[in-house]
């Protein structure tokens, strides 16, 4: 039985600030945690193709992927659910015909579809300018999602999620009479404010996929320490013992933590670590 701490962490808005830079104190903490034979894994709505490889140089013993449809464990896979060829296919049509842009998140990259680059990208300068972000306005979609492929197939048998930019809320409510049958989300707002859906495998969050990796390693859930700073976090942070929400997360995950650490740039992570005595104070 693992006895020393396992921490889950969501990557944006927690690992990394909203420019996609890692704080050098999270990346001293994360190292110095593992080192101290706590375990780390990060637990995102990403999928494998957009963990890049600086964020594996911290050094972290698995994921979690497309908010729990995907579980690894050094290298080994433990869960990975995804949307069949069938509903795939029927999103995509149900898509094009609505004329809302959309991309595929897949393992083996992010395929998007036919006007995605010209539509998505005032979309993403608002969600940036949202975060904070500096230069927002001048933010493109190839450099907010370096792993999109813009030729790829769309009728596809591997895509964990799909995202779609939102042209208004109906569009949401739309989805979730037309697609009972998989897990119907929005991002990049609270409510009717949000910029984008998503459609994912039905009933998988990040909890779930936490109790399969604890399984899988032999750890028990008294052991868990969650991270996160969005709505979608919550569910991770109310399943492991104890919850910790950025600074710069929003109103609801900081009501669902025990414990609200400084905002991602300005060390939180590193403070978090400290105060839970999993490294060591300096």
């Amino acid at each position: 039985m693992f006895e020393k701490k396992i921490i889950f962490l969501d990557v944006d808005g927690t690992l990394v600030d909203y420019e996609n830079n890692i704080p050098a104190s999270a990346v001293r903490a994360i190292r110095q945690c593992r080192k101290n034979g706590h375990r780390v894994y990060i637990s995102t709505g990403r999928s494998k193709a957009e963990v890049y490889q600086d964020l594996w140089d911290i050094g972290l013993d698995g994921m979690i992927g497309g908010n729990g449809s995907y579980v690894e464990d050094h290298g080994h896979v433990i869960l990975h659910q995804m949307i069949t060829a069938d509903q795939c296919r029927r999103v995509v049509d149900w898509l094009h015909e609505r004329k809302l842009e959309f991309y595929l998140e897949s393992n083996n990259g992010l395929f998007v579809s036919e006007h995605f680059e010209e539509q998505g990208e005032p979309v993403v300068q608002k969600y940036s300018a949202q975060k904070n972000v500096a230069d927002a306005g001048k933010i493109t979609v190839r450099k907010a999602f370096p792993a999109m492929i813009f030729d790829g197939v769309l009728y596809r048998d591997d895509v964990n999620k799909i995202s779609y930019i939102l042209h208004s809320y109906q569009d949401f409510l739309d989805a979730q009479k037309a697609f009972p049958d998989l897990q119907n989300g929005t991002w990049g707002g609270k409510g009717e404010t949000a910029l984008f859906g998503d459609f994912g495998v039905k009933n998988i969050t990040k909890a779930n996929a936490i109790e399969q990796l604890l399984h899988y390693v032999g750890a028990e859930r008294k052991n868990t320490i969650a991270f996160g700073d969005a709505k979608v976090d919550i569910p991770m942070l109310e399943y492991c013992a104890y919850g910790v929400a950025m600074g710069n997360g929003g109103v609801e995950i900081k009501a669902a933590a025990d414990y609200v650490t400084e905002d991602v740039e300005r060390d939180g992570l590193y403070q978090a670590f400290e105060k839970l005595g999993l490294i060591e104070s300096q």
